[in-house]
């Protein structure tokens, strides 16, 4: 690898303004690679929220945001308290399901993996008749209900991942075509399986619409799973969440005299009507649960003239901590890219922030738990916000740089949903880079990191990601590579700090958040979400409230 330079950011030209956003300090390198090297070693077994590696995790961020020239971003404190239950199955059984061709037996792991989000010691499901409810989508607005016409209270549902029309070459259809709606991710599809009244809901692995392969549903599912802590226990929630192979879901299929592939083509139509299969699931597990009190941490740099007007860079420091273990026993989920580097972007931006001196608006430095968990730590602080979400003018969010190299782009997830877009646009004119959107809207990223819980109570938030048109290799080495990332590294143990690493690509984008921030931080700009996206109106109102 070349000698690594010093990146600097060049002038942002700003035309609306007729203003000048000055040259960044330099962005430290050496940072990154510290923070990053540090976060995802052995000793700090993976980071997961509750264990020893968080207190390890919380003692590094709090000296290297003070030492930054942070101050605490929570009145004295430098943490937020992130309520969560750690349920860890035990003693899991089979999945065994009766009343068909033959009576079939599925292994925890390797067949199947099921977990809860209710607090409560035990789970026992017996005798649950299962119901094919296709893709498990009640959606009025669309006139889409796959729950229309059955009763499935008690009752195992099996559900498809992913959105009806996610083959879609492009982005039209009554779920957005290729692009994953909100409906298309697991999170909705037990939520509303709930609210429907199921005990358990089963979801059918497929690769590509799930974006995985099984080795991650296996290794982010099975050990320690959180919850946020809540009054009711999620009680309402199914008793049994979970996931089978689409080798699993074919054989129960074919003893109730039924074809996968067949009901799949029947529920991508609209009209679909759920099948009652004749068959009978049962499955059962013991809980341990242990209540915890996991944390974010803030550190905030004050604005020099509108103090209570925020810009808020986010990162999650979480991982899975403790996962299957590989081939050579290793059992740690480091998280190297995923996200230490994010949490290490934290504290390189604090840094070269606090070296420019105070914004006019201040800059909140935000590090939360739990994302893995299904965003809970950004959550918990969306819901309980230290610094009001309607004076908060927008964001960025850094989930997992790439170590692909310098990229001539950077993909944007999301990219026409906010008037961010345009400070992303000329920052990128500085570099001489261009924006693309994401190639695989399918996967649903947009719903897969923290930047969600503040997008969906107004706040504008950008998210991208390094691109794939690589400066060496163009976008057939960077697909492979990211092929690769996905398949061999991402949630597995081989998630790990290589000192070989090209940082090139990541301190071009570094200098990219810098800007973005900076430019929100120091203009009277409020921007806002384009006309008619889903969460303008939630905007508007938030904002009028306070003008």
């Amino acid at each position: 690898m070349p000698a690594m330079p010093r990146y600097l950011l060049g002038a942002l030209c700003l035309a609306a303004a007729g203003q000048v956003v000055a040259d960044a300090p330099a962005l430290s390198v050496d940072t990154m690679k510290d923070v990053t090297r540090e976060l995802s070693s052995d000793a700090f077994e993976g980071r997961a929220p509750g264990s020893a590696g968080e207190d390890k995790t919380m003692a590094l961020l709090q000296k290297r945001f003070s030492a930054a020239g942070l101050e605490p971003g929570n009145g004295d404190s430098w943490f937020q308290d992130v309520p969560l239950v750690q349920i860890t199955a035990e003693n899991v059984s089979d999945l065994r399901v009766s009343g068909g061709s033959k009576a079939l037996s599925f292994a925890y792991g390797a067949d199947m993996v099921v977990g809860t989000y209710r607090v409560t010691p035990d789970i026992n499901v017996s005798d649950s008749e299962v119901v094919f409810v296709g893709y498990g989508i009640n959606a009025p607005e669309k006139g889409w209900n796959d729950y229309a016409g059955v009763d499935v209270k008690g009752k195992t549902v099996m559900i498809l991942v992913n959105d009806p029309d996610y083959e879609t070459e492009g982005l039209e259809g009554p779920f957005n075509g290729r692009a994953m709606t909100y409906y298309g991710r697991w999170t909705y599809k037990y939520e509303e399986a709930a609210r429907q009244g199921a005990a358990a809901a089963l979801i059918v692995h497929d690769t590509v619409p799930a974006a995985y392969g099984w080795n991650v549903v296996e290794s982010s599912w099975s050990g320690p799973q959180h919850v946020a802590d809540a009054a009711n226990g999620h009680m309402d929630a199914t008793e049994v969440n979970g996931w089978i192979q689409n080798a699993v879901a074919r054989d129960i299929l074919a003893s109730a005299g039924k074809d996968l592939d067949q009901l799949t083509a029947a529920a991508k139509q609209p009209g679909f009507k759920a099948v009652e299969l004749g068959l009978k699931a049962s499955v059962s597990f013991d809980n341990d649960i242990e209540k915890q009190s996991s944390k974010n941490v803030i550190g905030i740099l004050p604005g020099s003239k509108r103090p209570d007007e925020v810009v808020l860079y986010t990162a999650h420091w979480d991982h899975l901590g403790r996962c299957g273990a590989d081939e050579s026993g290793d059992d740690i989920c480091n998280g190297a890219i995923d996200n230490a580097t994010g949490t290490a972007a934290l504290v390189a931006l604090a840094e070269a922030h606090a070296a420019a001196g105070p914004a006019e608006r201040s800059i909140v430095f935000l590090a939360v738990t739990a994302e893995e968990s299904g965003l809970l730590g950004s959550e918990s602080y969306a819901a309980n916000p230290v610094y009001p979400l309607a004076k908060t003018v927008g964001g960025v969010n850094m989930d997992a740089f790439s170590m692909m190299g310098p990229a001539k782009d950077v993909i944007v997830v999301g990219k026409g949903k906010s008037e961010l877009d345009a400070y992303l646009d000329r920052a990128l004119q500085a570099q001489g880079r261009t924006a693309t959107t994401e190639p695989t809207p399918e996967k649903g990223y947009y719903y897969r990191s923290d930047h969600f819980s503040f997008a969906k109570r107004g706040v504008p938030m950008i998210y991208f990601e390094g691109g794939e048109n690589l400066v060496e290799g163009g976008s057939a080495a960077g697909r492979a590579a990211a092929e690769d990332y996905t398949v061999n590294r991402y949630h597995g143990p081989q998630d790990e700090f290589d000192e070989n690493w090209d940082w090139r690509g990541v301190m071009s984008d570094l200098g990219l958040y810098y800007g973005i921030g900076r430019e929100m931080a120091d203009f009277d700009d409020w921007p806002n979400w384009v006309e008619g996206d889903e969460f303008r109106a939630i905007r508007d109102k938030s904002r009028a409230a306070v003008q």
